[in-house]
């Protein structure tokens, strides 16, 4: 495995829910991949469009989001804002010609944590398949 690309996933993590859930995943001892660097936010509507470009541009092969489940955010409806701005930031991937495939979003809930560790596994094994990214990417 080491001689297989590992890539580097950013993963904007809701505080309520989806880090609870990657905390319990950890707690519960359940492998999955080292291939994630998280950023705790307080709600996934937080999470701006341009970071996940800025995460694509400084070297991230991959960005996941998690935020709550619909219906289930402590901000009422921010997961909602969410999902709209993630799929407007799909259709704008795909114009720009990177591939909408390196970014995820999902919901995961605080009791969830085997779904936190699949759902990391399914989205180290997409963007291994894609292979390093190298649209967006500054050249120093």
């Amino acid at each position: 495995m080491s001689g297989e690309f590992q890539p580097k996933i950013v993963a904007f993590l809701c505080n309520w829910c989806s880090y609870a859930g990657a905390d319990l995943a950890g707690i519960s001892r359940i492998q999955y991949p080292p291939t994630i660097r998280v950023i705790r936010v307080p709600c996934s509507a937080r999470v701006d469009p341009f970071f996940i470009l800025q995460a694509l541009q400084q070297g991230a092969d991959g960005v996941l989001v998690s935020g709550c489940h619909p219906g289930d955010c402590h901000y009422l409806t921010g997961n909602y804002v969410a999902r709209r701005r993630f799929s407007v930031l799909h259709d704008l991937l795909t114009f720009c010609g990177i591939e909408p495939e390196r970014v995820t979003f999902a919901w995961v809930s605080a009791a969830e944590g085997e779904r936190f560790a699949r759902l990391v596994r399914e989205v180290t094994e997409k963007v291994q398949k894609l292979g390093p990214s190298k649209k967006l990417v500054k050249v120093l």
